[in-house]
Parts: structure tokens; sequence; C-alpha cells
């Protein structure tokens, strides 16, 4: 089996590359044994798949983030939000790029913080609601409400690196909604959250800003 011949040759001076198939094959050989192998050959077809590829296998790659300053924080009523509950243990810092726009996206910090009344879920982003953006592989977009058990999403960092992690689950539920508008350079954008204090924005310096806590300026 490859993690056999993974485990072998661990401290040799030895390049191991593997043929993909299959967008499955590709994940699956990036982090068997939580190393992955050296390099991936992939079939002709799967070229159109490329940068997908490339995002799972080049952990160094760094996103540009920006800082943005709020221009307005407004009541929206009650609307559905999207919990996404994925797969994966996400660390401090960490989040989804969500936006009402595509062109401006708001880095949602996960819920390992946990709060008063709520203990920590760390496989949890409480994005927003259902209408808004988030960012996946490749740089696609996708309405919070496509998103499904299986589905990729890209977790980012507040340092700007980056990671694909797969759905669990999307919960879905009725909650009181909040606007926050802000602008990056005259570019004016935002997202709509559940008003709560267990919902985050990361600030430059990395720290957590709860939602309920916004304000202009």
């Amino acid at each position: 089996a490859l993690e056999n011949v993974i485990a072998a040759l661990q401290g040799r001076n030895v390049t191991l590359l593997a043929r993909a198939r299959n967008l499955q094959e590709v994940e699956d050989l990036a982090y068997v044994l939580e190393r992955g192998v050296d390099g991936i050959v992939i079939a002709p077809d799967l070229l159109p798949e490329l940068r997908y590829v490339r995002d799972l296998i080049d952990t160094s790659k760094r996103m540009e983030l920006r800082p943005a300053r709020v221009k307005d924080v407004v009541g929206l009523g009650p609307g559905e939000r999207a919990c996404v509950d994925t797969n994966s243990l996400l660390r401090a810092g960490e989040g989804l790029l969500v936006g009402n726009m595509a062109r401006m996206l708001f880095l949602v910090h996960n819920e390992s913080i946990g709060s008063k009344m709520t203990p920590p879920r760390p496989f949890r982003v409480n994005a927003g609601s259902v209408q808004c953006y988030v960012l996946g592989p490749g740089g696609r977009t996708n309405y919070l409400s496509e998103l499904r058990s299986g589905s990729r999403v890209l977790i980012v960092s507040a340092d700007g690196s980056t990671r694909i992690v797969s759905v669990g689950r999307v919960k879905v539920e009725r909650r009181p909604l909040v606007n926050v508008v802000a602008e990056v350079d005259g570019v004016v954008g935002s997202v709509a959250l559940q008003k709560a204090e267990t919902i985050r924005l990361v600030s430059p310096k990395g720290e957590v800003l709860d939602v309920t806590s916004l304000s202009q300026g």
C-alpha cells in the first residue's frame, strides 16, 4: 500500500510521485499519512481542475487580506442564516470569506472560542445569511444556500494562509440578522450576519471582533 511506501522512504533522498485518475484520488494522495506524496501526476481530463489541484497541494499559498473600515451596522430583522459545520477542526484565526457581493468578502471567524452560553465548536463557522457568497477552492464562489454535505470550502487564516476542507452539514435556521457595511480604498461592501456575540470578524491584528460590538468607524 502507498502508506507503507511513504513510511519506508521517510528520511531517504527519494522523490515519490503518484498518478491520480480523479479529484478524489488527488485529495487522498495529498494527505495520505498526513504527509502526502511529493508530486501528483494527473490525467489529461483533470486539466480544467488544475487550479484546484494546485491549491490542494500548495499549502504555502497566501491570500492577501486587507483592512476595512466599518461604515455602518444596520439591523435587518429576522432571516435565514447558515452554520457551516466542517469535517475539520478549525484553529484560532481561521474562518470563511463571506460577503453580500463577491467583490468584497469578510473573514468570519470559526466558533473555537465559545461564549458564556455556548461551548466551543471548532468545526463550525456561523457564516451568515443564506444569500451570501462564500469563497471556495480555485477562486470559485457559492451561495451559502448551495453548500451541501461533501462540498469543499476554502478556510482562510488571519495571516492569509489557506486550506481546503469538506463540509459535513449546513444548518439553516431563522435568526435576527445585522448588515455590516465596510469600505476599502473607496470600494464599499457588506455582509449579513446573525446578530449574536458568538459571531466574530477578524481584525488586521488577528484579533476577533464580536459583531454586536461593531460600530461606525
